[in-house]
């Protein structure tokens, strides 16, 4: 919970006006195990196995194979840039009095922003929660899912504290 306020411009494609004091405010980001010094450590130790199994390949004359090994090296790290760069990935959500938006962010950077009245929303979200169970925003029969990189538990969590936000809200 924050005292911040919103501009009309912060999100200018919504067209409205003066939101007032932000009520909830989360952002939402995918989880990464591996920090980025763990990544260097892991291809340090890819390429010092892969640098001794060359050697003995190549010394037992089977010298072809040793590109195949600075491939394997090459496509793992490949895959973990690529994780590292879906991670970029963010939506955040702020509910004041009169709107929620739901700003999302690519991993290239580009901005998407809805925005939803907050009086007829519903969230909606199946208990108990599985791997593939979307959590769903609805507002004048149109469904919004967010957080659908988030694993079950933080879904179940992040409903349950916008529902006693939108509680909150309506009490006023």
């Amino acid at each position: 919970m924050t005292d911040a306020s919103l501009t009309p411009t912060d999100f200018p494609d919504s067209g409205f006006s003066n939101p007032g004091p932000v009520v909830f405010d989360a952002e939402l980001r995918p989880h990464r195990s591996l920090s980025m010094r763990g990544f260097r450590l892991l291809m340090m130790a890819v390429i010092g196995v892969s640098a001794i199994a060359g050697s003995a390949v190549y010394l037992a004359g089977a010298w072809p194979v040793v590109g195949f090994l600075g491939a394997d090296i090459l496509l793992i790290y490949w895959a973990f840039r690529a994780s590292y760069r879906a991670a970029r990935r963010c939506e955040r959500l702020r509910l004041t009095q009169e709107w929620l938006t739901i700003q999302r962010i690519d991993p290239k950077g580009r901005d998407v922003t809805q925005a939803l009245r907050p009086h007829w929303l519903r969230v909606e979200l199946d208990e108990p929660a599985g791997p593939s169970t979307p959590l769903r925003l609805w507002s004048h029969g149109r469904a919004v899912v967010v957080g659908s990189f988030l694993p079950p538990s933080e879904r179940e969590r992040l409903a349950g504290a916008l529902r006693a936000a939108l509680g909150r809200l309506r009490v006023f």
